[in-house]
């Protein structure tokens, strides 16, 4: 089959010349991983190595993905034309010729694309898509894959990433085409003067920024704390480090990390979840003694931090900094007398419960999603209108929303009020990282790990599918002395106690087990990379008791892996 595929390609006359030389150098292993499928929608989009075949990142993949996108507009918006979509794109290789080649495939339906002029960060992306009463967005990005990456997601007019529902309809329409070389696009420059293509900049910007400032409580106070700050080379380079200056922050930016080079030269993973994406800034840290260092992945969505603790810089975990957050707008919003009873904060299912508890002193209720963010813009839609009030919204994969004028995970939204909450600690003699032992102290240490094991390819594929079903059809009892007391299979819909209960969330490859001291995990195939997830959280007395609990669980799981 794979070689069928192969051979359309290397026999099209009119095949993208750097593909056509990709294809002669091409063994046997390489056809078949190019080509044995077709690139899929995942978690984010769709997303995969750039280069020739089905399997990945190129015009065609591109020219098909906006083809199903065209037809789904023109089928839901009765003015799709005229409303448009709006199409950002990240740092990263083919990211100007993948927007380019999407503006132009919908230019030949007639549809009129918002252009960015230049990089931007998605969470923008998903603002201007309202702003603009568009009836779409694109954004191409891999986010913090490694540099052989692209991908593309797609947007509704409420700057919300298409949830499955509405994802599987642009599926289908891809997956009807019989010819992906038989698809026209527009002349990119005739469309540009016909307006079918519009670039826009700085004055989305500057409406965007001005709702972003509104998420501080303490605007107007003279700002002590110290800060690094490192895009990784990606699109925050211009809005993140000036959301900080406009409102007076001592801000230094890691100078070798505001270029944007797709090949992420300084660091090993442009991923802020990692330790590692840190070591530029923490330099500069202990060269400025800043007391915070923050860096946003490449296309500004996510955020880590690092806080200096007793002449140590300590990182926060995504649902730490979560916690630290709902406490801090909580807080607030109660002694300003604004916190309304209906107010909703928003999770995932893989998303530790420190942060509901803390929301549950305050008396706000948390809904906790499936993984992946657009489920989250997907309810802050449906409460619109409502007398529900949206508050925030965040996942323990370092994504968080403040007010959602923005559908998306947004970093810059998140820069501004980490870095405030951590200038008022320091006014008040303390760190970050005392502000979470406090939180520690009054609602139970919770600690958090998460491992990633790296399969690729169709082996790979395989051997996720091997672990997930041994998973779901073995009966395990017992995990580190403790029994299983509730098994939560996503896939089935079903919630297994001592009753069967329904799951009624949409369907997904998750898998959740519950331990009866309050200890769970969670196996997930990744929806934007090749490995498998497993996701850990305990709540115990103190840190090393907990890590401990931890490291016990994660040694069980973990063998048992290696005999499946």
């Amino acid at each position: 089959m794979f070689l069928e595929e192969f051979n359309k390609w290397k026999q099209y006359q009119n095949l993208d010349s750097e593909l056509k030389l990709e294809l002669e150098k091409m063994n046997d292993f390489e056809k078949e991983e190019a080509f044995y499928k077709n690139l899929e929608f995942g978690t984010g989009g769709m997303r995969g190595i750039i280069g020739a075949g089905t399997n990945r990142m190129n015009i065609y993949t591109i020219r098909k993905a906006n083809f199903g996108f065209a037809k789904y507009l023109l089928k839901h918006y009765q003015n799709a034309k005229e409303m448009g979509v709006v199409i950002a794109y990240d740092n990263r290789l083919k990211s100007v010729d993948f927007a380019k080649e999407s503006a132009t495939t919908l230019a030949h339906f007639g549809i009129k694309s918002y252009l960015f002029d230049s990089l931007r960060p998605t969470p923008l992306l998903s603002f201007a898509v309202r702003h603009l009463n568009a009836c779409g967005g694109i954004v191409v990005t891999a986010s913090h894959n490694p540099p052989k990456y692209n991908g593309y997601k797609i947007y509704d007019d409420s700057g919300c990433q298409l949830v499955p529902v509405l994802g599987d309809q642009v599926v289908e329409n891809v997956n009807a085409i019989e010819d992906q070389f038989a698809i026209e696009v527009a002349n990119f420059n005739d469309s540009l003067k016909s307006g079918l293509i519009k670039y826009i900049g700085t004055e989305i910007d500057d409406v965007y920024m001005d709702l972003v400032d509104t998420v501080q409580f303490q605007k107007e106070s003279k700002k002590e704390v110290k800060i690094v700050f490192t895009p990784l080379h990606g699109t925050s380079y211009k809005l993140g480090l000036d959301i900080l200056k406009r409102n007076g922050y001592d801000v230094t930016p890691v100078l070798e990390q505001m270029v944007n080079d797709p090949y992420f030269s300084t660091v090993k993973s442009p991923n802020p979840e990692n330790k590692e994406a840190f070591s530029l800034a923490i330099k500069y840290g202990i060269r400025e003694n800043a007391d915070l260092l923050i860096a946003t992945d490449p296309d500004a969505d996510r955020l880590g931090v690092a806080v200096k603790h007793n002449n140590e810089y300590m990182f926060l975990t995504g649902n730490q900094t979560g916690a630290i957050m709902i406490d801090y707008i909580l807080s607030n919003m109660k002694r300003n007398d604004v916190l309304l009873k209906n107010g909703m904060i928003y999770n995932t299912i893989v998303t530790s419960d420190f942060g509901k508890n803390i929301a549950l002193k305050y008396g706000v209720n948390t809904m906790s999603t499936l993984t992946g963010f657009k489920f989250i813009g997907e309810q802050a839609k449906l409460i619109q209108d409502t007398e529900k009030q949206f508050l925030f919204g965040y996942e323990e994969s370092y994504g968080y929303v403040v007010k959602d004028f923005v559908r998306d995970k947004d970093s810059i939204q998140a820069v501004l009020l980490i870095s405030e909450i951590a200038d008022e600690c320091k006014k008040n003699g303390i760190t970050l990282y005392d502000y979470l032992l406090k939180l520690y102290n009054e609602y139970g240490t919770y600690r958090e790990d998460l491992v990633n094991i790296q399969l690729e390819g169709i082996n790979g594929e395989k051997r996720i599918k091997e672990i997930m079903d041994f998973f779901r059809n073995t009966s395990i009892s017992k995990i580190n002395n403790n029994d299983v007391v509730v098994k939560e299979d996503y896939l089935q819909s079903k919630r297994f106690s001592k009753e069967v209960e329904v799951i009624n969330l949409p369907k997904s490859n998750v898998i959740k087990f519950i331990l009866s001291d309050g200890s769970w995990f969670v196996l997930r195939p990744s929806g934007t990379e090749p490995k498998l997830k497993i996701y850990i959280g305990v709540v115990g007395s103190a840190i090393d008791v907990a890590d401990l609990t931890i490291k016990d669980i994660k040694d069980e799981v973990l063998k048992i892996i290696d005999n499946i």
